[in-house]
């Protein structure tokens, strides 16, 4: 894509990358380049640095905001959201719900990408990190102690109602999903054309023999989850880039220590606070005996007015290093080193259509299996076979849901149903809906068998009044998510028959002549005498099978009523 004129958005763009990323961004002259960072401070310090360098007509904008949490929680600290109840439900159920229209419009991300409907988005933030260190190994040994405290005591504790909703709040793995899905809706209603990730091995490019850790075990399982959740999100990515109105979507995942941003003699901060001084005189020493505390010993006393300084190396996300760090983590056969500039001149090459041979999600095309020629032939061998099968022993193998979703069992089982009243696909055109209706009804009403198959695999059938529901031991829809009951309203019963019940009524009847209608129409804009490749649902296509094709009519409604086309071959 040209970058020139378009607004481009930087995600983390005070960082250590994203600095580099904006500066190479100013030579291509977007129209605007908007930094968002964490906090006010940093997306204006950023701007103020790339003003002195700004020779284009290029509008800087500095933004800022916590994208992982809703629009009411910003400005609060992560501790600050964990340990009031309020804040923590919300974010329980920004990440734990279906991903409806308020959990869309009260996400930060959400709103921020509607607000500026960037034309680019570079995403420099190191999600895998700031996902993986919320670190749910302490809270699990946090849960731990309540859990025994709870089993000895047999009593109710605030306490532990309080670290489960916290545990809950560390989970990786909801939290990256739900991420990912506020990014692509925000992203296809903004119409962004293209969207490139920072990523990261989580390691610096090392294996499970990274010597480094958090004085956990090695490897670190701390340190492993970046890495897991930095996975998943390539391959959420991966999802993204085969969807047809997402952006087009890359990423470059640097395998090395990024360096970095500058080098000084100062104040050394750890979680932006100073690090104070404190003395242990020897003749103050705890004796090893007993047990040791965590907390703060009586023999450490604070130095007043100290702080320490020395001199660093600032590395942007990853913290300031002494030079005895860096050295060591820099060394031949260690993390090495990758600059931001490097990685910067690769991004603006892959917008700009290029190929650097870097973008992981083009990688992962090209290295995973798609569909075969060998497997395309033999499956009408094994279609055939299971259709021998069924007359052999009289029976329809329609399904069993335990594929999934309850939709496609419910579209074909009602396919059956009209296949069975109608035979062919013209007949359903050629057939009233209220005739269908009947017909349907007095099929499920006088055939045990069937009415018994579909209820026994969770199906509900839905009766043409739609008022009375007929049900096995199992209901897959609604899904209940912990509740024992439903509410009954004529909306509900609406979005519980287009889920997965079979649905006998008039209104559904008529859905399906549409949906025949337009089958009939694809087909006879085909023209006749046309034999060439460019048709692949042609008049052979859905005409020589002797009956209504149940398989062919729902894999349709798949790729054009739900928009699930597969993009890639």
């Amino acid at each position: 894509m040209e970058i020139r004129d378009k607004r481009v958005m930087v995600l983390g763009g005070w960082g250590l990358v994203g600095m580099a990323i904006c500066r190479q961004m100013l030579s291509e002259e977007p129209k605007e380049l908007i930094i968002l960072s964490l906090n006010e401070r940093e997306a204006k310090e950023a701007c103020e640095k790339l003003s002195s360098t700004n020779n284009s007509r290029t509008l800087l904008t500095p933004f800022w905001g916590n994208v992982f949490v809703r629009d009411k929680m910003q400005g609060l600290s992560r501790n600050e959201i964990l340990e009031n109840d309020k804040y923590r439900n919300w974010l329980i159920e920004d990440m734990m719900e279906d991903l409806s229209e308020d959990v869309l419009r009260q996400s930060y991300l959400f709103q921020t990408i509607q607000r500026f409907k960037p034309d680019i988005i570079v995403d420099c933030i190191n999600s895998a990190t700031a996902v993986a260190y919320q670190d749910v190994f302490r809270g699990y040994y946090n849960l731990k102690g309540e859990l025994q405290h709870h089993k000895k005591t047999k009593k109710y504790s605030e306490k532990l109602v309080s670290e489960v909703e916290k545990i809950l709040c560390t989970l990786y793995i909801p939290q990256l999903i739900r991420h990912v899905q506020v990014l692509y809706e925000a992203m296809r209603r903004s119409r962004t054309g293209v969207y490139v990730k920072i990523g990261t091995s989580g390691t610096g490019g090392m294996g499970l023999n990274i010597p480094y850790t958090h004085s956990e075990e090695k490897p670190s399982r701390t340190l492993l989850s970046k890495t897991t959740v930095a996975g998943a999100h390539s391959l959420l990515l991966f999802l993204m880039a085969r969807t047809p109105d997402a952006p087009i979507t890359k990423e470059v995942k640097p395998t090395a220590a990024i360096a970095w941003k500058s080098i000084a003699y100062g104040e050394i901060k750890k979680a932006g606070r100073p690090i104070e001084l404190y003395d242990c005189p020897p003749d103050k020493a705890v004796p090893l005996k007993g047990e040791l505390t965590i907390g703060l010993a009586d023999c450490a006393n604070k130095i007043e007015n100290e702080t320490l300084k020395s001199v660093f190396v600032d590395t942007g996300e990853n913290g300031t290093f002494s030079y005895g760090e860096f050295s060591a983590i820099s060394s031949s056969g260690q993390m090495e080193l990758v600059t931001p500039e490097e990685i910067a001149k690769n991004v603006i090459f892959e917008i700009r259509g290029g190929n650097t041979g870097h973008d992981i999600i083009n990688a992962l095309d090209n290295a995973t299996m798609g569909p075969t020629y060998r497997a395309g032939i033999m499956r009408e061998s094994a279609l055939v076979k299971m259709q021998d099968l069924m007359e052999e022993h009289n029976c329809d193998s329609v399904a069993f849901e335990l594929l999934g979703p309850p939709r496609l069992s419910k579209l074909l089982y009602e396919a059956h149903l009209l296949k069975l009243a109608c035979g062919t696909m013209a007949a359903v055109r050629d057939t009233g809906p209220a005739e269908l209706a009947d017909k349907l009804h007095a099929l499920v009403e006088d055939n045990v068998k069937l009415r018994a198959t579909i209820l026994s695999i969770g199906i509900a059938i839905l009766l043409k009044d739609g008022k009375k529901l007929l049900r096995g031991p199992e209901l897959k829809i609604p899904a209940f998510r912990g509740r024992k009951k439903m509410e009954v309203t004529a909306e509900a019963i609406d979005n519980w028959a287009q889920a997965g019940w079979v649905d006998l009524r008039v209104s559904n009847m008529q859905i399906w002549k549409r949906r025949i209608d337009q089958i009939f129409a694809e087909i006879e804009a085909v023209p006749a005498d046309d034999t060439s490749s460019q048709f692949q649902r042609d008049h052979s296509y859905w005409l020589k099978d002797t009956t209504l094709n149940i398989g062919k009519v729902v894999g349709w409604i798949f790729s054009n009523e739900e928009q699930g086309l597969r993009m890639k071959d």
